[in-house]
């Protein structure tokens, strides 16, 4: 997954404050977020008045966090290895990693989320959106860790192609595998058991 611009954008955005535009109005709150314009959250009249044509998503409250609808971000975002849930019918992800209260005891977890650790429901390694931006920043950076000790390996001589063929060279050959040439025929048979 290449983050797109606007993501890192929309984990940091605070989401369900007033809009000071619209604070005088009913459903001010702030719970949209424009793909194109990459700012802060906004409410339902700035969308109409300001963010007609863009690509909006809307932001939803889940236990005092942060969901977006998969419906929505999958259209948007790879999204693949997140924990999804369903909330009101709709399958939803959460934006940012949730604290966990307590290590689960009695129970052994066999799923938890690469960065935060949080136990997960089936097997996704993340547990939100935050938590795979991190883990794909984490994983880049390997990379690029790699790539620079390959550099390095060329530039002392000999290309790292060159260095493994060396080893499997050196490398003795295994032993030949023998077969079993006397197989056995037939059925065996137990003895019958005395009276």
């Amino acid at each position: 997954m290449l983050a797109p611009p606007w993501l890192e954008s929309l984990l940091s955005a605070s989401f369900f404050t007033v809009c000071p535009t619209h604070s005088d109005t009913p459903r001010s709150e702030c719970n949209m977020f424009c793909l194109d314009c990459n700012k802060d959250a906004f409410c339902i009249y700035c969308r109409s008045s300001r963010h007609q044509d863009h690509s909006v998503i809307q932001i939803r409250r889940s236990s005092y966090h942060d969901v977006v609808r998969v419906s929505e971000i999958q259209k948007v975002l790879d999204i693949s290895g997140v924990q999804t849930y369903v909330i009101n019918s709709a399958r939803v992800l959460f934006l940012n990693e949730r604290p966990q209260l307590k290590a689960p005891t009695g129970k052994a977890v066999s799923h938890l989320c690469k960065i935060c650790g949080r136990s997960l429901l089936d097997p996704y390694r993340f547990c939100s959106l935050g938590c795979k931006l991190e883990g794909v920043k984490r994983n880049g950076d390997a990379i690029k860790k790699e790539e620079e000790e390959e550099e390095e390996e060329e530039e002392e001589g000999g290309s790292y192609e060159g260095s493994q063929r060396e080893i499997v060279q050196d490398t003795p050959p295994s032993p030949p595998r023998h077969t079993n040439s006397r197989r056995r025929k037939g059925i065996p048979q137990r003895a019958p058991l005395g009276s």
